[in-house]
């Protein structure tokens, strides 16, 4: 008789598919929740379903009859084989690159969908070296979209996925990457409150030569905004400053942009509410990128300015309510907690 020495969710789609049931009727057949099989369905080698679970589908494969077991053993077999040959890596790049730009846009389904059909399609361990890399930075991107959605801890989240990403760009010895990653998760870390840790670890980043320019001038100001929600907003400013500056020479816009909007908070944290309106004013007007995510911010730290000043609380507010809003209507949950925060503190 066939068995399973590890069941992954690919064994369990095939075990389906072998049975010839629904998604819905296998769960009921398993006595399962219907979302546990959409699961093992959309993530494929990359979930492991609990032990007794597993053992559920031991029983499931030993009590079907010979007929569904050989189509298991073949679906199986062939799902397996299909994994281990090259991956069509022109158009993975393509779905990559797509979703990079549903990243930008918040359009979490989809890009979910781009990502997860090879995610769920290939074992990382079957794939040659492009394979991997391009297996990698599915997964950076999939702790991107889970970033982004505030999903930052746990088995499902951008901590778990930028991980693994990290083994896997540090086994194919990509020092850029890995580093990336390493930025990466110490932006998780200051979404997580830890605060301090995560200062430091973009101080040593904004000096590893492993990064590019960009991206170390990009630690350099995460260190300040780190600093600032610490309440050291004097430190904050002048780092934010010099990262502002490097970005000027740079050439980046976009960055010098958000590294305005980030500027103002810290001087609106110090009480210096005229420098860090006249700094959200820039970052307002000069920004390139035009996303639900950079509305959210500019608007929450507007919002956040202006209910500083008892004359203009009610301004605040109503801006507040706006990007309350937009983060509800795209899933952005992290900046929804933000902006409730905020609202709780001035209520208080």
């Amino acid at each position: 008789m066939v068995g399973v020495q590890q069941w992954t969710g690919r064994e369990a789609s095939a075990l389906r598919a072998a049975l010839r049931m629904s998604t819905r009727a296998f769960a009921e057949h398993l006595g399962v929740a219907l979302r546990t099989v959409a699961k093992w369905e959309s993530l494929g080698v990359q979930t492991r379903p609990r032990p007794d679970t597993q053992a559920i589908l031991d029983t499931a494969l030993a009590r079907a009859d010979a007929a569904v077991q050989s189509r298991f053993e073949v679906m199986l077999s062939a799902d397996r084989q299909n994994s281990a040959r090259p991956a069509d890596h022109e158009t993975w790049t393509e779905d990559i690159e797509r979703a990079v730009v549903c990243v930008s846009r918040q359009d979490f389904a989809f890009g979910s969908i781009l990502l997860n059909r090879w995610l769920g399609r290939h074992d990382p361990h079957s794939l040659d070296d492009k394979g991997r890399y391009l297996y990698g930075r599915s997964l950076a991107l999939v702790g991107d979209l889970h970033r982004d959605q505030g999903a930052i801890l746990g088995p499902l989240s951008a901590h778990h996925s930028y991980l693994t990403a990290r083994d896997m760009f540090t086994d194919l010895d990509i020092p850029r990457r890995v580093a990336q990653i390493d930025l990466c998760l110490a932006v998780v870390e200051e979404m997580s409150g830890r605060l301090e840790a995560s200062a430091r670890r973009y101080e040593q980043l904004a000096h590893d030569e492993r990064l590019g320019p960009r991206d170390r001038a990009r630690a350099r100001l995460w260190v300040g905004t780190a600093l600032s929600k610490e309440g050291n907003n004097a430190y904050a400013t002048e780092v934010m400053t010099a990262a502002t500056r490097e970005f000027e020479m740079l050439g980046e816009p976009e960055d010098w942009s958000v590294a305005h909007q980030k500027l103002a908070l810290a001087h609106r944290g110090a009480g210096e509410l005229d420098q860090a309106l006249h700094c959200i004013e820039v970052a307002r007007t000069t920004g390139t990128v035009d996303s639900p995510m950079q509305r959210v911010r500019l608007d929450t730290a507007y919002g956040h300015i202006l209910l500083s000043d008892a004359a203009t609380r009610n301004d605040g507010l109503s801006v507040l309510d706006q990007a309350a809003q937009v983060a509800r209507r795209y899933g952005l949950s992290h900046q929804l907690r933000s902006i409730e925060g905020i609202r709780g503190a001035q209520q208080g």
